[in-house]
């Protein structure tokens, strides 16, 4: 039986939108499919998508989603903050954005199959590459150096070359040799789906989260397998089976240290002990209540974010006492399941299929506060990609934001947050 994606498991309740107040109406929970942009979200117009602010922005600290974890936000948090949406783009209006990624002046943008390149300050497409329909929907969009990789639906992952005026396939994972190396031993084979025998080496569904470090690629898939690989020649080293269901997210820091979302409402912690090959299961992480879409990492791998269908941003953390991370609190106010996460510099982006950007950020006593919702969009917030612009230290940052719909549309928007005040009030959980 094929492994479901996310979006046959998130189910939601009906909600209303005042402005930065959000307040959430208990209804009989239904199941809705964010793979179409059928009626079933409601069309309803959003608010402006500018906005200009030095008052705090309050956050309803009432929606419980999960209940027994203590909310870290503050009620308010004083900034002067400004948005700007500054563009839209509709790289074809009848596909979703599936994944966008930036690298220096470049946006790239997945439309189904088709990844679309701009300057991401004149927004003017420069080029469009994988134009064959062969691979399917594309998934996700990372870099190493002059390489682009990205992730497919037909459970491949393609390494293109950046060329300027084009992008050319450079090798596809597994690659020819790597297969070649294995196809005759019996024991290199592994049993999916009934009696269907493949390559341990080969993913057996949509590779649906990649990440790039230590010269290593991290891939999973809704296989339930992770799978690392060596950059410098693209031979798969090492398979986990990591999941009793579908891996939809992988974040994996500096250290080495990987963690893996999954439908199966768990994150999993793994690293490879000194002297090891092989990487272990080190903690399984259980309190969401329903499937972890995205995962994100701060700068210093200090602190992990999960996003999962039970609209709860949680916020886990390394404690003195153990090499994994336990939860500290969640963040509360989207109204419908989280789809994606974001972290630059000590600014989180939430995208959500309440249609919702949202920015997060952490003071100085460990307090978060939501300091602006991004709304306009008319569909779920399927991926999102951020840049800081320039050098100042945090949180005097202004940062290109880019966030990508399930109707096709991708805004660019314009964020400057600047301190006012270090003292923020405190409050009960």
């Amino acid at each position: 039986m094929r492994i479901k994606s996310w979006l046959h498991t998130c189910s939601s309740s009906s909600t209303s939108t005042h402005n930065s107040t959000i307040s959430l109406l208990k209804q009989k929970p239904h199941a809705y499919d964010t793979s179409t942009t059928s009626s079933s979200i409601s069309e309803a117009p959003s608010s402006a998508i500018s906005n200009n602010t030095t008052s705090s922005l309050e956050t309803n600290l009432s929606i419980q989603t999960l209940p027994s974890i203590p909310s870290l936000q503050n009620q308010s948090l004083t900034f002067s903050i400004s948005h700007h949406c500054l563009n839209s783009l509709t790289p074809h209006s009848s596909r979703p954005v599936t994944s966008l990624a930036v690298t220096n002046n470049l946006l790239y943008a997945a439309t189904d199959h088709e990844i679309n390149v701009y300057d991401r300050h004149t927004c003017t497409t420069l080029h469009t590459f994988n134009n064959q329909p062969t691979s399917n929907s594309t998934k996700a969009i990372t870099f190493s150096d002059n390489l682009v990789l990205t992730t497919h639906q037909d459970s491949k992952i393609r390494v293109w070359q950046n060329h300027k005026t084009h992008h050319r396939v450079f090798t596809t994972l597994p690659t020819v040799k790597d297969r070649l190396h294995r196809f005759l031993l019996p024991k290199n084979y592994i049993t999916v789906r009934r009696h269907n025998r493949r390559l341990w080496i080969e993913h057996a569904d949509a590779v649906t989260g990649l990440a790039v470090t230590n010269d290593a690629i991290y891939s999973v898939s809704w296989d339930r397998t992770l799978k690392i690989w060596r950059l410098s020649d693209f031979r798969c080293v090492e398979s986990v089976n990591a999941h009793e269901d579908a891996v939809n997210a992988v974040a994996v820091s500096c250290d080495g240290t990987v963690y893996t979302g999954s439908a199966d409402k768990r994150i999993r912690v793994w690293a490879r002990p000194a002297g090891e090959k092989r990487h272990v299961l080190v903690a399984t992480l259980e309190k969401h209540k329903s499937a972890v879409n995205a995962l994100a990492l701060n700068d210093d791998a200090s602190v992990l974010f999960s996003g999962a269908c039970d609209r709860s941003i949680l916020v886990w953390e390394r404690e003195d006492s153990a090499n994994h991370m336990v939860v500290s609190g969640a963040l509360r106010g989207h109204q419908k399941p989280i789809l994606c996460l974001v972290n630059v510099s000590d600014l989180l982006f939430s995208g959500s299929a309440d249609r919702t950007v949202r920015i997060w950020n952490r003071d100085s006593d460990g307090r978060f506060g939501c300091l602006a919702v991004l709304d306009g969009h008319r569909k779920p917030v399927k991926s999102l990609a951020a840049i800081v612009e320039n050098d100042e230290p945090s949180p005097n940052n202004t940062v290109s934001v880019f966030s990508g719909t399930l109707d096709g549309e991708i805004k660019v928007w314009q964020v400057s947050i600047t301190a006012q005040s270090t003292h923020y009030p405190q409050m009960d959980s």
